[in-house]
């Protein structure tokens, strides 16, 4: 098959190609070149509207991590990027994006689908190999979380409105899960976390991975044991951790009380 007649054959079927990605139909919106008379302008050039609510009211900040799914398209229709097509969806620090993503993710909630005309001045700006004046982005903000690199403000010590155990763990839950449903002590759990020293240095954390961790409860540090028992799936806990319920002074491991955000993801 010579090169041209290959093209030929790949430009007709790249369609179906897409809509074999879970059937989702990559075509550019009607409205590609002509934002409704709806959708809301900022100072700055961000033309968006909402095209899904959300099913939260937690919103963005600018420094957070963010899971999204997206698709972008340039002002001749061509879809560019996508992870839908790459059937996964994409974690990234909210501050590292294009300054219009930035913009147009912070006006959206939890479980949100907003398209975002995104001008060139807030897009790529003309750098090379990169869509050329202005792109649009249909945008479903999955979730959320706050910079691991940012320490909470209560890192030092917990606030007077704790709960605590006999044992002398502290804990606030940061985000209700769904269900009523513990893990026990001998089970298998997925969580995404992250721990820091009371002096706000973060040691470890599974959001930069962009994957949650799976581990058994049994090969856990105390507090974690006991700690994510008191959880449900889909919560979200801080935990102040006392050394002797952590790693109990060890060589080679952060020493002190520790605090852990943790989302219980699931109970395997």
């Amino acid at each position: 098959m010579t090169r041209s007649l290959f093209l030929v054959v790949f430009l007709a079927i790249f369609p179906l190609l897409a809509l074999a990605q879970g059937g989702r139909d990559f075509s550019a919106p009607p409205d590609l070149t002509m934002p409704p008379a709806d959708a809301a302008k900022a100072p700055s050039g961000l033309i968006s509207k909402t095209i899904t609510a959300g099913t939260s009211s937690d919103k963005p900040a600018a420094t957070d991590v963010v899971t999204v799914n997206y698709t972008g398209w340039s002002s001749d229709g061509r879809m560019f990027d996508s992870s839908y097509a790459r059937a996964k969806p994409s974690t990234f620090p909210l501050d590292k994006s294009l300054p219009g993503w930035r913009e147009c993710v912070q006006l959206m909630t939890v479980g949100e689908t907003r398209r975002c005309w995104v001008p060139e001045s807030l897009a790529y700006r003309g750098a090379a190999g990169r869509p050329k004046g202005t792109v649009v982005f249909d945008i479903e903000l999955i979730d959320t979380r706050s910079s691991p690199l940012i320490p909470p403000s209560d890192v030092k010590e917990p606030p007077s409105d704790v709960h605590r155990t006999a044992s002398g763990l502290a804990y606030k839950v940061l985000r209700p899960g769904k269900g009523t449903r513990h893990p026990s002590s001998f089970e298998m759990v997925t969580v995404h976390y992250t721990g820091w020293t009371t002096d706000g240095k973060m040691f470890d954390s599974s959001i930069p991975r962009g994957t949650p961790t799976t581990f058994s409860l049994e090969g856990v540090i105390r507090g974690w044991t006991e700690g994510v028992q008191l959880m449900v799936e889909g919560e979200r806990t801080r935990f102040w951790i006392p050394q002797d319920l952590a790693y109990k002074g060890e060589a080679g491991q952060p020493r002190g009380m520790l605090v852990f955000d943790i989302e219980l993801v699931k109970i395997q």
